[in-house]
């Protein structure tokens, strides 16, 4: 089999005629952007494939056009023989099948199946129309058009708007090997985060002087204030603006690729849009964090993850400057506006650790999944009808009643 691709020369290849072609997604897919799609014609092959320069973006149960097109010499063969196969980069040279058309027979693989299907708009489009984003779907795609004899490739990168956060869960920083990052980031509503994630994070001022695995594998920080603790005022292994060393203006350091079953750092995670609500909830009588779950389900919710309210605060702009429980055991808080009272002058997502569950009490932050009602609409929480105080916290959460909070 001839890779048409290899035998395009780069003076044959700006040599082509080309058209142009301007690819749209659904309604509120790309946020309005438009996509241009050179669809390139030559000489030394009967298959030439282009995707569209650059990337496309969605978020988190969107859906999105991974454009492809390709030129074919129908006079020669019947469009009926090329076979269509989408694939996803899943490490440098290894790939998971995506979607396969051949003539009328079409097929979608593992969690593709029901949301992936051909856009279909005329001869030649190869485009894939992928429906549900998830955060698992962010990468790299390869489109590929085969006939009898030849074939030719394109690649598209999806990005998803979110935001990216740092972790590690309560017992302490730097104890969480490679997988048990992946598996932390996972249960707190988020994915590892990309380098290209990390490195737009540190753009847009994120600063972090611990450590943390990213998706490839390596380990780095970002840090927009340089100090000595954090990786000195710069030099070698500091990525800064123009890829170079990070200098006064700081940079992201980066430790390389680590081992991945022996080392242990924190992790660095990423999330996107929510497709619920994040809401504080502040009963007559502040919870423990063993009765923060009971207080979010009278609410029909759950206790809110560390990734949905990043995300909340990031996408959604919640602002309180409250500090309540999280599903980790954590209590944090979001600050969109600073101000003195609330933790600085940057916003951001406020940590204050993990405190003692049976001692510190706070409110707690429920999350609440699209469709489910509101048991209690109106402001009704749970506590004790009667006063007497919070006894130590000795009362037992299963006497509770609804109460107005």
């Amino acid at each position: 089999m001839v890779c048409a691709r290899a035998a395009l020369g780069a003076g044959a290849l700006w040599a082509a005629a080309w058209g142009v072609l301007l690819l749209t997604a659904p309604a509120g897919a790309q946020r309005g952007r438009k996509k241009v799609v050179h669809v390139l014609e030559g000489e030394s092959g009967s298959v030439v494939v282009q995707t569209a320069p650059g990337q496309v973006v969605s978020h988190r149960g969107g859906t999105i056009v991974l454009p492809c097109r390709y030129h074919y010499e129908a006079a020669a063969h019947d469009h009926d023989g090329v076979r269509l196969k989408w694939t996803k980069v899943v490490d440098p040279l290894a790939f998971a099948d995506v979607f396969v058309a051949l003539g009328p027979q079409h097929r979608a693989f593992g969690s593709y199946r029901g949301r992936a299907e051909l856009q279909g708009d005329g001869p030649g489009d190869a485009s894939l129309v992928l429906r549900n984003v998830t955060l698992q779907d962010y990468g790299r795609y390869e489109c590929e058009v085969t006939n009898e004899l030849e074939d030719d490739t394109g690649m598209v990168k999806l990005d998803l708007e979110g935001v990216v956060f740092p972790y590690h869960p309560r017992g302490g920083r730097y104890k969480l090997t490679f997988t048990e990052a992946q598996r932390a980031c996972a249960e707190q509503d988020g994915i590892l985060a990309s380098a290209e994630q990390l490195h737009a994070a540190w753009r847009d001022g994120l600063d972090w002087c611990n450590a943390g695995w990213l998706r490839d594998g390596s380990v780095q920080y970002p840090v927009s204030q340089p100090r000595e603790p954090c990786g000195g005022l710069g030099g070698a292994g500091s990525a800064g603006t123009g890829g170079g060393g990070g200098g006064a203006s700081g940079g992201v350091r980066n430790y390389g690729y680590r081992h991945n079953a022996e080392e242990r750092y924190d992790a660095f995670c990423f999330t996107s849009n929510l497709p619920g609500r994040v809401f504080f909830l502040k009963p007559l009588r502040p919870v423990p964090f063993s009765g923060a779950a009971r207080a979010c389900a009278a609410r029909g919710a759950a206790v809110a993850k560390v990734g949905q309210l990043f995300a909340a605060w990031k996408l959604q702009l919640l602002d309180r400057c409250t500090a309540g429980w999280l599903a980790d055991g954590s209590a944090r808080y979001p600050i969109v506006n600073p101000r003195a009272r609330c933790g600085g002058r940057r916003p951001g997502v406020r940590s204050l650790g993990f405190p003692d569950a049976t001692r510190r009490l706070f409110g707690v932050y429920c999350y609440r999944a699209p469709g489910a009602p509101d048991p209690a609409p109106g402001g009704w929480g749970w506590g004790w009808a009667g006063g007497g105080g919070w006894a130590g916290g000795a009362r037992d959460p299963a006497a509770w009643t609804p109460l107005r909070v």
